[in-house]
């Protein structure tokens, strides 16, 4: 194994609807999707994560080429029943825009970063991903 550059310890001890605590004492309250409950929920969670890593990417892409322009990833994260009643799945989407650049250079950078990107990496051939390229919008 390479050496850490990072290293966290996260807890789950109440399942959905409780709090999800990180090791330094940080924690977050959970809730179930479909109540309307306080909390994050495990698509919220997922989604904020992908976003951020993805986006992250995405800067460190521009930062290389030395190109100054915001970008932003937008995740969309539904919770969805197996067409055989006998399970879940999550349906993701990610719509990627960069400021002030080209939708077909977008697209080439967008897949470089979901390459590159470790929560990608993660999800890796999943059958339920889509990525999207948008105009830059505030």
């Amino acid at each position: 194994m390479t050496k850490s550059l990072y290293h966290t310890e996260i807890i789950n001890a109440e399942g959905l609807n409780g709090t999800v605590s990180v090791s330094d004492g940080e924690s977050l309250q959970t809730s179930d999707p479909l109540k309307d409950l306080a909390g994050f929920n495990p698509e919220q969670l997922f989604g904020l994560s992908w976003a951020t890593c993805l986006n992250a990417t995405i800067e460190a892409l521009l930062k290389a080429r030395k190109a100054e322009a915001r970008s932003k990833a937008e995740v969309h994260v539904d919770f969805c029943r197996e067409e055989d009643g006998k399970g879940f799945y999550f349906d993701l989407k990610a719509f990627i825009s960069v400021e002030g650049m080209e939708l077909a250079d977008v697209e080439k950078l967008a897949q470089s970063a979901h390459k590159r990107c470790p929560v990608s990496k993660i999800i890796g051939d999943y059958n339920h991903i889509t990525l999207e390229v948008v105009p830059y919008a505030e």
